[in-house]
């Protein structure tokens, strides 16, 4: 039996990665350690690990840039919108309820607001110059309730400035 479970794992984890997770899940349940596929098992929770850390990045910078839009457009803001906002910082909370993506959320941090600037930048037409430098919130401020209250303060006049300074590039023109 263990030859004959040894031999069709592999085969299992290129075919149908779910069936092969049902397979491993059941040896372990039944101690059956012997029969493990040890190789393609450490491959897949280090993806594992690669996609949690990704997934984090990925919404700091679309929480980010949410809130730099927010805080920069005040015209347009929406209920809808801050439903989005409210929904990736919730998502985000259950995403770093575990210490290691805490860790690594605070890491990336400054790497995922310079990607949230470009998007934000590119989604309202504003230049990256007209966005903080830095990111103007910790981690701590991003995951809490009050982060809306607080990217109102961030920059109140921007889009006002950034209208000026458009209408100057065009009559320099």
């Amino acid at each position: 039996m263990v030859q004959r479970t040894a031999a069709i794992l592999p085969d299992l984890y290129e075919a149908d990665e779910t069936a092969w997770l049902d397979a491993m899940a059941e040896l372990v349940q039944q101690g059956r350690f012997a029969e493990i596929d040890y190789a393609h098992l450490g491959e897949y929770l280090a993806d594992m690990a690669r996609r949690d850390r990704k997934e984090v990045e990925s919404r700091l910078v679309v929480l980010l840039a949410h809130l730099l839009k927010w805080a920069h457009q005040t015209a347009r803001r929406t209920r809808s919108w801050r439903g989005r906002i409210v929904a990736q910082r919730q998502e985000l909370n259950i995403e770093l309820g575990r210490g290691v993506l805490r860790n690594h959320a605070e890491c990336v941090l400054d790497r995922a607001y310079s990607r949230a600037v470009e998007v934000a930048a590119a989604e309202t037409g504003m230049s990256a110059e007209a966005f903080p430098k830095r990111c103007p919130y910790s981690l701590e401020q991003l995951l809490s309730a009050d982060i809306l209250i607080e990217s109102e303060r961030t920059a109140p006049e921007t889009e006002e400035r950034e209208k000026n300074t458009r209408r100057r590039r065009k009559g320099a023109r």
